[in-house]
């Protein structure tokens, strides 16, 4: 007789009314919304401006959803393309079914395509998604206790998750509680988040390393969570392929930072330049700025001095500094009656 354990809920759809909501989709549409929340905070704080972070989101997030439906159907392809599945349920997103590493890997092109659009460098923005990403995952994974999905191998221990006789893997139908890895994952997802924003705090990582720590800490995690799950998955050398997938990743989020740290130290100072800034001039500015202009030109091109005027040129009609102001310092007239002159040099 089971002492203590984590019961599972009884459906996995939320009755909102006549609406129908899939626990599942909840947990990700509340995990997105807490993100953004965290993000755009995040990226004010650090000298951008409030709202790009919904801008950039209208991409990261349509095609982080892509990249993870299609990295989870292409890695359990026989879920939909097996024999006597049907292709169609490939689509169905709301019953479970999101690979973080294809969410993550198309997120970031979305999210690329959105910085390029705003002008903003890419490296920034990620810093200031890490931590709200693991949060998101935290949240996330809540999806899988409503869909009793993607448990561990069967325990006794207190905290174990009944799972109902038809979500049990057919090796072990008899026994009613499992590892709850969802649960698992959540608190590890809190730890890293709480690792980032300190570390950010700390040592003021910039130029993507407070991503590639998230990144690290993420996958540091998710390599013994996976050896615990039962679910169906393909092996590599006796090792599940997402187990793979976060010792490869988490080498190259550890070369990252180390790599990074020698060649671009310290942090952003600027990371969303003001359009509405024009305290400096801009390229075209400064070219006008060195370049004479056309009236200049035509006003330097006159004739040189100690030059004679041209034989048609009346001395006494051409224009000179004389017509515009007498020489109060000019000889007075002689006897003579000839008309003082002001000098052409």
């Amino acid at each position: 007789m089971d002492i203590a354990y984590i019961p599972s809920p009884s459906t996995g759809v939320l009755e909102l009314g006549p609406i129908p909501l899939r626990g599942y989709a909840f947990c990700i549409l509340v995990g997105l919304f807490t993100a953004l929340w965290i993000v755009d905070r995040r990226w004010v704080a650090r000298g951008g401006k409030k709202g790009t972070t919904w801008d950039i989101a209208v991409w990261a997030v349509p095609f982080g959803l892509i990249g993870g439906r299609l990295y989870h159907v292409v890695t359990d392809y026989q879920l939909y393309f097996g024999e006597g599945r049907d292709w169609v349920d490939a689509f169905k997103i709301w019953e479970g079914g999101l690979g973080i590493w294809g969410a993550v890997a198309l997120g970031a092109l979305g999210a690329w395509i959105g910085c390029r659009r705003r002008g903003i460098a890419l490296p920034p923005y990620a810093d200031a998604v890490a931590p709200a990403l693991a949060i998101a995952q935290a949240i996330g994974r809540w999806g899988n206790w409503f869909n009793q999905e993607l448990f561990g191998r069967p325990t006794d221990l207190p905290w174990g998750l009944r799972i109902d006789p038809e979500h049990r893997p057919d090796a072990t139908v008899d026994l009613a509680t499992y590892h709850p890895t969802f649960l698992y994952e959540s608190l590890w997802c809190l730890g890293v988040a709480a690792l980032v924003f300190w570390a950010d705090r700390r040592f003021r990582l910039g130029h993507g390393r407070a991503f590639a720590l998230y990144v690290a800490g993420y996958t540091a995690g998710r390599g013994w969570i996976e050896y615990m799950r039962v679910d169906e998955a393909h092996t590599i050398l006796g090792l599940r392929l997402n187990l793979w997938t976060s010792i490869i990743v988490f080498v190259a989020a550890v070369a990252y930072m180390i790599v990074s740290a020698r060649l671009r130290p310290g942090r952003e100072e600027i990371v969303e330049p003001d359009p509405s800034d024009t305290s400096k001039p801009g390229p075209a500015t400064a070219k006008a700025l060195a370049e004479p202009s056309a009236g200049a030109e035509s006003a330097d091109a006159g004739t040189p001095s100690g030059a004679s005027a041209p034989d048609d040129a009346d001395p006494d009609t051409a224009p000179g500094p004389a017509d515009a102001e007498p020489d109060r310092d000019a000889a007075p007239a002689t006897d003579t009656g000839t008309k003082p002159t002001a000098g052409k040099g």
